[in-house]
């Protein structure tokens, strides 16, 4: 990395907590290999303090900012100018500072689905997927999932009014889905979880090593996929389950990796060094 000088970008991710964040590792190290003057910081910010926030680092001289839990849902509600993909998704995880003001993207969609076709070779078109959680990343797999083409989403969630809210959003994005409910009702998920070809854990369970599976092992069966958003163990207690009853796992990191190269080229207009990327989270995830 370049000397940090007077002259040195800044770029950053907010949550609340952060500690568990990769995406310093893989945008330095994305910086880096391109020979940038910049640095990619992390930063603990409420939910109630980031919209004052981000005017002040607009301010600042930022030059991007990605949002994660539980901050994409303020900033959509709080945006004026919205890309076409935070509308779609109801959230924003990329913030462009323009001469205008903030404008708000969605990269987590693109980013599973090109996470789900590198990791099992196979696209989100024509699948059945099983949903579990339907907060603001289980929606974005879900709308984004209808939008490609899925033959039907199943949606559950120990929150009853989550996986209705969500039901109506892709029926309103994509009428021609079907769209199963399966609610807060673990009899009921197991069951769904065997009609589906596509498994996606969309909680944040898991991201403990002592959470237990919300699904046991009897909910997969071989010739199943199964992908965990959470990337932060490099095996999770739903990697486990999948596992144990069949099926091929993943966890998040690939969803991680895609969505950030996104959020990068938004950023600097140039192509992410995925590789260069991907690398730098491999070694930080199983170093750890």
């Amino acid at each position: 990395m370049k000397p940090l000088s007077g002259h040195t970008q800044p770029f950053a991710v907010l949550g609340h907590p952060i500690g568990h964040t990769l995406s310093p590792v893989m945008h330095n190290a994305a910086l880096q290999a391109l020979g940038l003057d910049a640095i990619y910081l992390a930063f603990d910010v409420a939910p109630e303090r980031l919209l004052d926030v981000l005017e002040a680092m607009r301010s600042m001289g930022f030059c991007g900012v990605n949002l994660t839990v539980p901050l994409k849902e303020v900033a959509f509600r709080g945006f004026t100018d919205l890309d076409a993909s935070a509308r779609l998704l109801g959230a924003v995880n990329t913030v462009q500072f323009l001469p205008g003001g903030l404008k708000g993207h969605n990269t987590d969609g693109k980013g599973f689905v090109r996470a789900v076709a590198e990791a099992f070779g196979m696209p989100v078109a024509g699948k059945t997927l099983f949903i579990l959680g339907c907060g603001g990343a289980g929606r974005a797999v879900a709308i984004t999932a209808a939008q490609e083409g899925a033959q039907r989403i199943i949606l559950a969630d120990i929150d009853d009014a989550r996986p209705q809210r969500l039901a109506a959003a892709i029926a309103a994005a994509s009428p021609d889905v079907p769209v199963t409910i399966a609610g807060n009702n673990a009899t009921l998920w197991v069951r769904h979880a065997r009609e589906a070809g596509l498994l996606v854990q969309a909680s944040p369970v898991g991201m403990k090593p002592e959470d237990r599976c919300p699904l046991p092992a009897e909910a997969f069966q071989a010739g199943q996929v199964a992908f965990d958003l959470v990337y932060n163990l490099p095996e999770t207690c739903f990697m486990r389950a999948a596992a144990a009853g069949g099926a091929k796992a993943v966890n998040g990191l690939g969803m991680l990796l895609h969505q950030g190269a996104e959020s990068f080229t938004i950023w600097t207009g140039r192509p992410a060094p995925v590789d260069v990327m991907r690398q730098s989270l491999e070694a930080a995830l199983y170093k750890r």
